[in-house]
């Protein structure tokens, strides 16, 4: 049986709204929606087996700000996985959210800064963390991306392979919010050189963008996030699920 191709619907929370970023530029913000609960149980509704949650405030601030609704998501929404990403720099944090229902915790700019103590999670919680790679021109970009390290995408994603990690997500910055189609050479690449699961987002405007990347599922590309053409009804989500599926 050949394993799904997941999708998995955004959700950007800044200020206990659901927001977008250009580029994630936080002077470029676009409000979606009030309740980012309600959001995700509308999401669950449409099908999403997972939903993706970054709390904006949180990886601008380095703490955890918006929290309480990926909580209220993960313990009210049963059958729905929730991962969230943004803000995460400690075990205890990490805790926080693994304890009260969360599926996988996404380590971005800490797994730069301290990949020590990247590596003691992904030990620690095997299965439960994704390392998230968000390229700029190559580079990690850090810190909601204010930020750009010397490591590359490839390089700072096989480390991590090495050391234990299986998810990665990857997003190409020039392509967010642009609607502009994914990076999937990029994507693909990565996949192949760390040869775990990876995520892709970024750029995503058609349904025919998920059966591009779901070409090269058996290399090692899982699923996709998917936010900004579900918020602007470029396609539905029960759509994307259908192409996820190849019954589309």
């Amino acid at each position: 049986m050949t394993k799904s191709f997941t999708i998995y619907p955004a959700i950007d929370m800044r200020g206990g709204r659901c927001v977008r970023l250009l580029q994630g530029d936080y002077e470029q913000e676009t409000v979606y929606g009030d309740s980012p609960f309600d959001m995700a149980k509308s999401f669950a509704e449409m099908g999403a087996s997972w939903i993706h949650m970054v709390d904006l405030d949180g990886a601008k601030e380095g703490s955890l700000v918006n929290d309480s609704y990926v909580l209220k998501a993960a313990q009210e929404l049963k059958d729905v996985s929730i991962q969230i990403g943004g803000g995460i720099r400690s075990e205890r944090q990490v805790n926080h959210y693994l304890e009260n229902g969360v599926a996988r915790v996404i380590l971005g700019s800490i797994a730069v800064r301290e990949p020590a103590f990247a590596e003691e999670m992904i030990q620690k919680y095997p299965g439960q963390i994704a390392i998230g790679l968000d390229g700029k021109s190559g580079k990690v970009a850090t810190d909601g991306w204010l930020e750009t390290s010397e490591w590359t995408v490839l390089d700072l994603g096989k480390y991590f392979a090495d050391k234990g990690a299986e998810w990665f997500i990857f997003t190409d910055i020039a392509n967010d919010g642009m609607l502009s189609g994914p990076n999937v050479s990029a994507t693909a690449e990565l996949a192949r050189i760390t040869g775990k699961n990876v995520i892709a987002s970024g750029g995503m405007s058609r349904l025919e963008d998920i059966a591009a990347l779901k070409q090269h599922q058996s290399a090692g590309i899982e699923g996709v996030i998917i936010g900004k053409a579900l918020y602007e009804n470029r396609f539905t989500l029960p759509e994307a699920l259908l192409e996820a599926e190849g019954k589309a």
